[in-house]
């Protein structure tokens, strides 16, 4: 599921860029989670999670520049795109990293592009998720929704915090290079989620889930080395 905001005091606007947003994942059969925002303060109140943000940058009371500045300073760490009536608006963009900008009315066609590398990157992105794709479907996983991926007779199961369980079909060797350094290959079945392991004693992770997870001898000694390094990160 991949979360997005749009914030623009035009709801003419706001409604057709939603549109616009839905069916281009619609079209790649991926979930989202549209939320709209009227005004810059009633963004920066809310608590919702955002991956892709859409923002005018010209709106009244807090402009969207300021919102933006306020988001970073408190470690937003999505994507932002800003939709403006003047291109000279965004020169300013760089300082809030944005990934892109639109300008109204917005191009279909340089719109779609857009999107195309937006997508590309957020699924590169290492905070991003796992991509998984079940037949012509296609979903992103959190990184941080995963506690941890067991593999029974060629199929993934993908054990999430809301205790949900996905399943698809992939070899260990090919998922182990979707996740990022968080996760460790205790045993030739299992990856878990270092962020949720809650104890480790002979030869069993705890998870803070509850399920134990065996950890292969040969393993045992390079899990120890990879938890003290990643305590240290943290």
């Amino acid at each position: 599921m991949i979360h997005i905001a749009i914030c623009d005091d035009e709801p003419c606007m706001s409604d057709a860029l939603r549109q616009m947003v839905s069916a281009f994942f619609c079209g790649k059969n991926i979930d989202t989670m549209i939320t709209q925002y009227t005004s810059g303060e009633q963004l920066l109140r809310s608590q919702k999670k955002i991956d892709i943000l859409f923002l005018d940058i010209q709106m009244g009371g807090v402009s969207g520049m300021e919102t933006a500045k306020k988001l970073r300073r408190r470690k937003f760490k999505g994507f932002l795109i800003f939709i403006t009536v003047l291109r000279e608006m965004v020169f300013d963009a760089f300082e809030v990293q944005a990934f892109d900008y639109l300008v109204k009315p917005i191009d279909e066609t340089r719109f779609e592009h857009m999107m195309g590398r937006l997508l590309s990157s957020l699924q590169d992105a290492g905070g991003a998720g796992l991509l998984i794709q079940k037949g012509y479907e296609s979903s992103i996983i959190p990184f941080e929704d995963i506690v941890f991926c067991e593999i029974i007779d060629r199929k993934v199961y993908v054990h999430l915090v809301s205790s949900e369980i996905i399943d698809f079909y992939d070899r260990i060797d090919h998922l182990e290079t979707k996740l990022d350094d968080s996760f460790f290959r205790c045993h030739r079945s299992f990856l878990i989620h270092l962020k949720y392991l809650k104890s480790y004693k002979n030869g069993t992770a705890y998870m803070e889930n509850g399920k134990e997870i065996p950890v292969s001898r040969l393993r045992s000694k390079e899990f120890s080395s990879v938890i003290l390094r990643y305590m240290k990160r943290q």
